[in-house]
């Protein structure tokens, strides 16, 4: 049981996220989301430094010998969480989380060919390679949807669509070297409320900055709502990541990344809820066509990765 408790905390991510991206995607469209990376990473930090600086003060030794590991963790968390809320607010949120997970397995096998070891290397057979290639067409499937405008989205400038859909790309790859960071950090010794504490310094004093020259947030009205925002983002955002945290340092890299890649399916089904988004059999298409992939390269790299019995 013990060895099942790290993929079923990521999947209880995957199934969290799915209830994320619909609520963010619809509070995007009126709300600024730099000052929600704000309210949310910064209440999270809070919650989550008491715990470090009382129980795991021996972790800060580890840290400040390992300050590139952070610094790294951090900059490619900042990345990852602008590209993907950019994206949220002008995509279809099943898209977005598709297009940003898939990404996972596929720079985990790029890491792994050029020979970045950022996390225990795994030998890939050739089925899950044909796994890989399928999700990369799916994701490319998707670009096409959303470019000939048959997309959830009622209306996109194709400039923004463009913008949006390679900046996932990019976000997808940056959240997860961020990832693998954090497990090495778990590796040495470092727990995950040690890694949430120290993870979101560099996106916190960015989203900061942006506010400060913008003159303060837009869309939030007083005090009440704003601490409803942090409450609820917090909750959507950053709880579920200090469980995928706990899951991913119990989980093979790949086999997280995988796990991680399966949350579209619950995106799509709960975006019916939006009154902004219309339904569209092109988007759910592309969105089996990858879950397909993905449980392919699941089962295939699982089979070959489970103990043979011993000849006698």
């Amino acid at each position: 049981m013990s060895g099942l408790l790290g993929p079923l905390l990521v999947l209880t991510f995957c199934l969290s996220q799915a209830f994320r991206d619909v609520y963010l995607g619809h509070l995007f469209q009126g709300v600024d989301f730099f000052a929600i990376i704000l309210l949310a990473f910064v209440l999270s930090t809070a919650i989550f430094a008491p715990i470090a600086f009382t129980k795991a003060r021996a972790e800060w030794a580890i840290v400040r010998k390992h300050w590139r590991d952070v610094a790294a963790m951090n900059v490619t968390t900042a990345i990852a969480w602008s590209c993907y809320f950019f994206g949220l607010t002008h995509l279809e949120p099943s898209i977005v989380n598709t297009i940003h997970s898939g990404m996972a397995p596929l720079a985990v096998a790029a890491l792994g060919v050029a020979g970045i070891k950022l996390a225990q290397p795994q030998r890939i057979g050739g089925a899950e390679w044909a796994s890989y290639g399928g999700i990369a067409l799916s994701i490319a499937a998707l670009w096409g949807v959303v470019l000939t405008e048959r997309s959830g989205v009622a209306t996109l400038d194709p400039q923004t669509a463009t913008e949006a859909l390679g900046l996932l790309i990019v976000g997808g790859t940056s959240i997860t070297v961020s990832l693998l960071y954090a497990k090495r950090l778990n590796d040495l010794g470092v727990g995950s409320a040690m890694v949430t504490t120290v993870r979101y310094i560099l996106i916190i004093a960015v989203a900061a900055v942006v506010e400060i020259a913008r003159g303060g947030p837009s869309g939030i009205h007083g005090i009440g709502n704003a601490g409803f925002l942090a409450v609820a983002t917090t909750a959507l955002i950053v709880l579920p990541l200090y469980a995928m945290q706990v899951g991913t340092a119990l989980t093979p890299p790949l086999t997280a990344q995988i796990i991680r890649a399966l949350g579209p399916v619950f995106v799509f089904a709960l975006e019916s809820f939006d009154r902004r988004l219309h339904y569209s059999a092109s988007v759910l298409a592309c969105i089996l066509a990858y879950s397909a992939f993905v449980i392919a390269g699941n089962f295939v790299h699982g089979w070959r990765s489970a103990p043979r019995p011993l000849k006698v």
